[in-house]
């Protein structure tokens, strides 16, 4: 998952080399077939195949044998109806006997071309939809095979993009991914990337610079990462602290920010999370506890779209577990606003280090009729929360120890 122009395709080519081959380097850690095997590769369209894939595999269709595949390797070959020049299936010498095959398909040809047979490698150069993505591994079952896929993230975190990122989707199912920019493509001068970077429409540049999945039109905050984020720092001790609350059983998730109280105008910086699903509120007071029992916070009035009166039962819930507890303002447009003028303001800060909340804000959109995709947004209603004033207005300082006024003291001295 990379950016664009540094060499995925060539990478995937070059795998795909090695597997229907069997001829592996010295240095290959990974996976290695000891027998002839059945390979699909695909893309887009068939035109894309045969213009890069094929392109890459074989070489031009007037001198097949000169790209990734060896020449003296190459067999025999079927070609594809309605696409001139296109190959359509090649049998591939092995070294431990026999041909591989490798076939050429397409994803304009549906998810239902990808939906038989038995595979044992699969190389999918750009993202697929989820359906087809979803057929394809299907066809890994049997033969326990392999597959790679080698693309952009311009669609944004679709369900397969999101299927790499979360943590807990990729050790469930055996997912690994790389991550590669620009700046690890040494043949990219500084110039080209220049070039590069004036042509790209701005909510694009992170996905194709990067390989970070870009956030799109319908993002709600659509500014770069790279504005708003900042490296952890430990929160001085006369800074303003506090935190805001979204509770539900699904997902129970905790925002906490910083203030400097000597800076003008003041700066909110997030600095930690606490992300949990499906525990008791004992379970989840003990962890906000943690960060200091002093701390004050706000919760959402209606408790994840309960009625009032069940928000005010909850909140006497975590009140009576020691939490210093008071309604937040839940006014949404109006705090989505607030929000989005502190972060071009450079008045809000976000630390790298808080995952969950870059997941979040990474996915936090509005759907085609304009109307805010409420799933996986519980850590975006806290910061929202926690920037209205009333939020503001809960932080304060830790209170002073005898050893830090002792300290204060002999540093004055």
């Amino acid at each position: 998952m990379a950016a664009n122009r540094i060499g995925k395709t060539d990478a995937g080519s070059y795998e795909l080399t090695c597997h229907a081959t069997g001829r592996y380097p010295d240095w290959w850690t990974g996976y290695r077939f000891n027998r002839p095997i059945k390979i699909w590769a695909a893309g887009e369209t068939s035109q894309k195949v045969k213009e890069v894939i094929q392109s890459k595999l074989f070489g031009p269709y007037n001198a097949i044998g000169t790209g990734m595949l060896p020449y003296d390797a190459i067999g025999a070959k079927t070609m594809k109806v309605g696409v001139p020049e296109a190959i359509g299936a090649c049998y591939i010498k092995n070294v431990f006997g026999g041909e591989s095959r490798v076939v050429l398909k397409s994803y304009e040809q549906g998810w239902e071309a990808f939906d038989s047979d038995e595979i044992d490698f699969i190389w999918l150069d750009e993202e697929p939809g989820s359906k087809l993505y979803t057929a394809a591994r299907m066809r890994l079952m049997t033969t326990k095979g392999r597959m790679i896929l080698t693309f952009t993230p311009l669609e944004g975190r679709t369900e397969v993009v999101e299927g790499f990122l979360d943590e807990e989707q990729r050790a469930a199912a055996n997912r690994y991914y790389v991550n590669a920019t620009w700046d690890d493509a040494p043949h990219l001068d500084g110039a080209e990337k220049a070039t590069l970077w004036a042509s790209i429409l701005p909510y694009q540049r992170d996905a194709r610079s990067k390989g970070i999945p870009t956030r799109g039109q319908g993002a709600i905050y659509p500014i770069p990462e790279d504005d708003i984020k900042e490296s952890p720092f430990a929160i001085p001790p006369h800074w303003k602290i506090g935190y805001a609350l979204d509770v539900g059983w699904n997902r129970t998730a905790a925002l906490w920010g910083a203030e400097d109280p000597d800076t003008k105008p003041s700066v909110i910086h997030l600095f930690s999370e606490h992300y949990l699903a499906k525990a008791e509120p004992s379970e989840h007071a003990r962890a906000i506890k943690a960060r200091g029992e002093w701390i004050a916070g706000v919760i959402d009035p209606a408790a994840r779209g309960r009625s009032q009166q069940d928000g005010q039962q909850l909140m006497k819930v975590y009140r009576d577990l020691g939490l210093d507890l008071n309604p937040a303002n839940n006014a949404v447009e109006a705090g989505l606003q607030l929000v989005w003028e502190l972060m071009i303001s450079g008045r809000l800060k976000v630390f790298a280090s808080l995952q969950s909340w870059w997941k979040e804000f990474n996915k936090y959109s509005r759907d085609e009729d304009g109307n805010i995709n409420k799933i996986d947004d519980h850590l975006m209603d806290d910061m929202r929360y926690l920037c209205q004033p009333s939020g503001r207005a809960r932080m304060k300082a830790k209170p002073k120890t005898m050893e830090r006024v002792k300290a204060e003291v002999t540093e004055w001295s």
